[in-house]
């Protein structure tokens, strides 16, 4: 049998429930056995804009492929980025 969940505590601002929750584990205040899955919709990525120094050769391929897709060059360093960190993430 588990042990009775500890009530969480008002915090005055966010400093101090982040100063908290550093210190203290979730799971004496929290059952998450019990969690359920959300979608928040509408949260938008952060994005953080770089820069990159490309061969003009990379570079010329790529404006080639966002225009066979009609499409912004962007667009495609983003699907390219994102399908490699993908790739080497699973292994």
């Amino acid at each position: 049998m588990s042990k009775p969940l500890t009530a969480v505590p008002k915090f005055a601002n966010e400093a101090a429930e982040q100063a908290f929750w550093e210190t203290h584990d979730s799971t004496e205040y929290v059952d998450w056995a019990k969690a359920q899955r959300v979608v928040l919709p509408n949260l938008k990525p952060t994005i953080k804009t770089i820069y990159l120094r490309l061969p003009q050769h990379l570079l010329d391929s790529i404006k080639a492929a966002a225009n066979i897709k009609r499409c912004s060059v962007l667009f495609v360093n983003q699907g390219v980025v994102a399908g490699k960190a993908t790739q080497q993430l699973s292994g």
